[in-house]
Order: C-alpha cells, then structure tokens, then sequence
C-alpha cells in the first residue's frame, strides 16, 4: 500500500491505494480510501498514524514528549585531518619510534605534531596552543590532558634527540629530491628575539636585522632545493657573519644526502668571499663529482670588475631587453645579466635624490653665508656642524653614502661628489654578476638559476608571516631552537602543499586551502542527557572535495550523519 495524491478539476485528493495483480499477472491498483482534500487535511488524520504505531508495536514519535539535545561546541577538523593524513604519508609517524625508546611519559611525537599544526592553521605561543586546541579536533590526541609544560617538555626532547630526528626528516625527504641533478639554494634570515636575560651559550645576539635595524635576534639558515622543498635548517647566534656559515651548512647536507650525483648550489651575494670559491672548488659529492655554484658577487667587489666589463657596456648602451654575456674570471665563468629598465630607473632614482641633496645643501650654504654677513633671518639659526650632521644623515638614509661624501673632519660644512663612485654606480645599474663553474649550463641558464634564488625568500616570508616563527618569546638556547624545527617542520609540510596544489592547477594557496578546509567540522551532542554522544561532521562541499583531491589525502570519515538524528 502507498499513498498516491489524485487531481479533481482544481482540487488534490490524498487516497490510500493498494497494488495487487489479476488473475492473468497484470499488476493494477485500486484505491482503498479516499482520506480527504489535501488542503483540508489538518490534524485530524494524527489519531490514525498513532493508531498504527501503537498496532505495530513502533514508538509514537507524534505524541512521544520531544528528546532533551545538548549541543557542544563544533570543532574544526577539515584542516587538521588534512595535516595529520600528510603527516603520515610523508613518514613524520615515523617520530613515534623515535621517542617511544625514551623514558617520556607524555606522547612527544604527538605534542611535536600539534605545535607544527598550529603553525599552519593559527600560529600562536605555547599557551595559545592550548586556546586553539579548544577549537579543533585532532585526530588521535587526547586535548584534555594537555598543559604548557608538556609542551615545553617535548621541545626539550626534541633538542635531546635532535640527530634521531634529523635522520628521520633526512630519510623522509630523499624520495622527494632529484637524485641526478639537485639544485640547492642557500641563504640566511634574521629572526628577532625578546628578552633581556643573558643564558649560557645564548644564541640571541645583538646584530644587523634584514630590515636594516640593529636588534636582538638569531639568523635561521635555510637550504632548499629548486623545487622549493626546504630539506636542511640551522639556527645561528644573531651576531654571525653569513659567509662563514656556508661550507659548514654545505657539507651537512651532502653528508645527508650522499645518494645525489650531482649538485649546483646557489647562494646570494653576502655568502661569496675568494676563501669560499678556493674552498667550494676542492668539495667532491660521494660519487667523486665536483660541487657546483653560481654565487652572486657582492657589490662591495663590483670595483674590481669595473674594467673587466667596459667592452660589455658597449652593447648595454643601445639594449631594449635584457642582455646576458659571460666573461671569463680567474678560471671560473663570470656570466654577466644587464636589465635597461631597471638601469635606466636606478639612474633616473639616484640622480633625482643627489640633485635634492644638493639643492638642500646649496640652501644650507647660502643661509650660512648669510649669517657670517650679518643678514638676520626667520628660525633656529644654523650652525656648520649642524649642517654637516644633517647632510650625513640625509645622504645615509639616500644610501649615497659612498658618493656623496661629507667632511665632518673640516670645522666648516664642506661636502664633494665622488664622480668615479658615481660612475662605478652608474656602470652597474642594472646589472647581475654571478660566478659559476658549471660547466654546461648557458649563460641565461645560470641567470634563471640564481633568479630562482627568490623562491628561497618566498619561503623565509612563509616563515615569519604564515607561520609566524618570529619573534621568538624562549630564553633557553635550546628551546629556540626546537621552535625553529617546528616551524622548519611546518615548513616543509606547507611546501609539499603547495606543490601538490600547483600541480592539480587548484588554484589555491596552502593558506587559502587550510581555511576552506577548517570549515568542516566535527559535531557532537547528547540526547536525554546520554552517558555516550552522537558524533558526526559535517557534509564535504564541492571545494573541500576538490581541496582533498588536489592533495591527495584521504578523506574524513562519516562516524554518523546528525542529518539522521
């Protein structure tokens, strides 16, 4: 039997309807009651369904009192199922061997796991982790029984077993690097730190910031490959040079990854130094091969390539696009990139700044004089020492220091334009100049080479912005840097992100991805105050599902629909 709803004219009828079969087979219908006009049933037809219940031995659900639900609060889960399903297929699970040979009581691979997930959804400070582990269901951690010292707890094991879980990191990337020909790029960062307190072996020290400011902080040095997967990190005191740290960082990763036949390292300009060419030329790979470089020349050196390249300036004078040569220096290649544009606007923007200097400058003269003459004038009066200062500052904040010099020796305000400074400035305008042995990249090959060098800062901007590594709030040396693992960690998980991303055309950034993916969430209430919850999530939207397939990650589970309840 069914209902079936018939049409008189303008009117709808509900009938109760019966199919059966005639004596020859044939399957008809005939109707068993005719219950009334749709429009005009009410409640009258209540009495009949609970009847019928009550016949059939089913609960009443019309006259039965309505069920006691408590809502908690929903959780994010999209973000962090996502997290922990690439956790695991990298081989990050891998951490729990690791640990679980240590006497810990607490799950260290587990807290280690929820610091890094932090850094990609809601990078906060240890407390902060426990606000955001309010808000978010982690898969297979228990929240509840989380504190801030079990936080700091892990990071001392992380520091404790530190060569244990490099190797296992080590292990992890391998598979993901080009084993034939590896391009790796070096470079350093600045992070500033907080805090007054001086520890042993503290690594904070004061020194020159990335944005040009002396400040309390460590540098962080960073190795990528050419794919922009970050495969080696170290944390150095804030007041060490950059150049030294090249060929010690150079030698750990090759230690760690013998198995690569071949490698062009790529570093920018403050890591080059005649020691670091004698000393990078003399590196063998495990397979007997030289290391090979394109290093970027600093421009405290341009001087002394002045003359080398007066025959390519030649051909810069009348160039529209960029035009690449290579120069033969001291048995290595010297491949040479001029950009016109950006000659012509670096020229344009200097000469603009020296003519205000000096048309301020000439003002200042001329109120002097005017005061030796007697002449009485509106202000502050001036005085030559005054001048001289305000020049010197003026010129440095230009960055023309090294062409328009001041005489702060001389008793009078004096100043001249170095014209050979201004001419050496001028002939470099525009200009890359990069060192390299290989021996069988072109010229423009070597020049995307170092471009590529970009990728490397876009990973340090990852770093302070999305993850947010800086400013580092720790005191202990060694609790820095178990911060700066955790967010190197994050770091490679982010990357991996994105190249999976990119290469499903997803159009979408590992940001934008977390945040699409954080609104599936897990449900979770209690029905007449039930000892045991129903627990559900809610629907995958089209985005989300795409998202999961993009980067290859199995979907959440469905425990139960609360669309069912």
């Amino acid at each position: 039997m069914f209902l079936k709803i018939t049409r008189s004219g303008p009117r709808q009828y509900l009938q109760l309807v019966e199919a059966f079969r005639d004596d020859a087979g044939k399957a008809k219908h005939r109707t068993l009651v005719t219950l009334g006009r749709l429009d005009q049933l009410t409640d009258s037809l209540d009495s009949v369904i609970s009847g019928l219940l009550k016949v059939t031995g089913r609960p009443d659900f019309l006259n039965a009192p309505l069920p006691a639900v408590e809502f908690e609060s929903a959780r994010a889960l999209g973000n962090v199922w996502a997290l922990n399903e690439l956790w695991e297929s990298l081989g990050f699970g891998e951490l729990r061997r690791v640990f679980g040979k240590t006497r810990h009581s607490i799950d260290v691979e587990a807290l280690i796991r929820v610091m890094v997930f932090n850094r990609l959804c809601d990078p906060e400070s240890k407390l902060g982790v426990l606000r955001w582990l309010d808000t978010v269901a982690m898969p297979g951690v228990e929240v509840e029984s989380i504190t801030h010292q079990h936080l700091l707890r892990s990071m001392d094991a992380l520091v404790d077993h530190q060569t244990e879980v490099d190797a296992v990191v080590a292990n992890l990337l391998r598979p993901l690097i080009d084993q034939e020909l590896s391009v790796v790029f070096y470079d350093m960062t600045t992070i500033r730190t907080e805090g007054t307190s001086d520890q042993e072996g503290d690594v904070r020290r004061f020194g020159m910031a990335k944005e040009g400011l002396i400040a309390r902080q460590v540098m962080l040095g960073v190795v990528q490959t050419g794919d922009g997967l970050p495969i080696y990190h170290e944390v150095f005191a804030g007041n060490t040079a950059e150049s030294p740290t090249l060929l010690p960082t150079l030698k750990t990763v090759l230690e760690r990854f013998p198995s690569i036949r071949r490698v062009v390292l790529v570093a920018d300009r403050g890591l080059l130094s005649l020691d670091n060419l004698e000393e990078l030329s003399e590196i063998r790979l495990e397979s007997g091969e030289p290391l090979e470089f394109v290093l970027a020349v600093p421009g405290r050196r341009y001087r002394e390539f002045a003359e080398l390249l007066n025959t390519f300036q030649a051909q810069c004078v009348d160039a529209e696009q960029e035009i690449v040569a290579e120069l033969p220096w001291r048995g290595l290649r010297l491949v040479v990139a001029h950009d016109p544009e950006v000659a012509k606007d670096a020229q344009a923007l200097r000469r603009e700044r020296i003519e205000t200097l000096e048309a301020q400058a000439s003002a200042w003269v001329g109120k002097l004089d005017a005061q030796d003459a007697g002449v009485k004038a509106c202000g502050k009066k001036l005085s030559d020492s005054g001048a001289k200062a305000r020049l010197y500052h003026a010129v440095k904040e230009a960055h023309l220091a090294n062409i328009i010099r001041v005489d702060l020796k001389n008793e009078l305000f004096a100043y001249e334009i170095d014209h050979d400074a201004l001419a050496l400035a001028e002939l470099m305008d525009g200009k890359l100049l990069l060192v390299t042995n290989t021996p069988d990249l072109s010229p423009q090959g070597v020049v995307d080479r170092y471009k590529s060098l970009a990728d490397i800062e876009r990973g340090f901007r990852v770093l302070k912005s999305e993850i947010e590594i800086g400013p580092v709030f720790h005191r202990l040396p060694e609790r820095i840097k178990a911060h700066a693992t955790i967010c190197f960690t994050a770091l490679i998980l982010y990357r991996v992100m994105r190249q999976r991303l990119s290469s499903a055309d997803a159009q979408l950034s590992p940001e934008r991805a977390l945040q699409e993916l954080q609104k599936l969430q897990h449900h979770q209430i209690r029905i007449n105050q039930a000892e045991r919850p129903v627990t559900g999530i809610s629907r995958l939207s089209e985005t989300q599902d795409r998202v999961f397939a993009a980067l290859r990650l199995k979907k959440p589970t469905q425990p139960q629909q609360l669309s069912l309840l």
